[in-house]
């Protein structure tokens, strides 16, 4: 149990520095500013779909993902 114990803490803090890097910078967590989500396996060989980011309604913004997440 340990090992999962220890992936769980590392994922957990890798996530808190990644957020915490994206609030510095004032970009969404979710999509690193970028306003859109790519699905890559969705793909056809010339057109790869993307989608408003869940996280900020594709604004790209930190301040719309932390309304969006309280």
């Amino acid at each position: 149990m340990g090992l999962f114990s220890t992936i769980s803490n590392w994922r957990t803090a890798s996530y808190e520095k990644h957020k915490s890097n994206m609030q510095s910078l004032g970009h969404c967590p979710d999509c690193s500013g970028a306003g859109m989500i790519l699905y890559p396996a969705l793909s056809s060989s010339f057109y790869i779909p993307t989608y408003d980011c869940p996280g900020c309604n594709g604004s790209g913004l930190y301040t719309d993902w932390f309304e969006a997440n309280q």
